[in-house]
């Protein structure tokens, strides 16, 4: 069981955007993802931790493809919204100041594509003096092997890999 500080740590959900929860992928649904996600900002928020998403937009382009806003249950979660224009959540954003304005040092990290979104702002904020743990459960990618390729071998080395049901938000007494 990983006990979490609710007051610093946030909660940091990426790209759960209906155009991407509706694509194929493994070993979740985008559905599945959703839900574990849904679930992981609610009970982030009855213990006053911070919720903050992350959504894509295309740069250079006129108009976002249909689906690019975030999830209703999410928007509706989230503290905090941050756009990117790249595959992590860090470069030419305000994520970094987002995150410390709530006080966090821990990040919970869940959201779509595993190795790609998820991973490219795990990476950055590991650069950026973070500690992370990773909800493997609100995770999910195109194909298995990706998934099981960050989970197993890249996230460990930068941070915890949990299920979601094994955080517990610490309370004070």
């Amino acid at each position: 069981m990983t006990v979490l500080d609710p007051q610093r740590t946030a909660v940091v959900l990426v790209d759960l955007m209906p155009r991407l929860l509706e694509l194929d992928m493994q070993p979740r649904t985008g559905k599945a993802v959703l839900e574990a996600s849904i679930a992981l900002a609610e009970g982030a928020r009855i213990a006053g931790a911070p919720v903050v998403a992350i959504r894509v937009e295309r740069p250079n382009v006129a108009e976002q493809p249909p689906g690019s806003e975030l999830s209703q249950p999410i928007a509706d979660l989230a503290d905090a919204v941050v756009v990117k224009r790249s595959i992590g959540g860090f470069y030419g954003t305000d994520l970094d100041a987002t995150l410390r304005s709530h006080g966090a040092e821990t990040l919970v990290m869940a959201g779509i594509m595993t190795n790609l979104g998820v991973e490219s702002t795990a990476r950055a904020a590991s650069d950026q003096g973070y500690d992370l743990v990773f909800a493997e459960d609100a995770m999910s990618a195109l194909t298995l092997a990706e998934h099981e390729a960050a989970v197993n071998l890249n996230f460990p080395r930068f941070g915890e890999v949990v299920a979601a049901a094994d955080l517990r938000w610490r309370t004070e007494s």
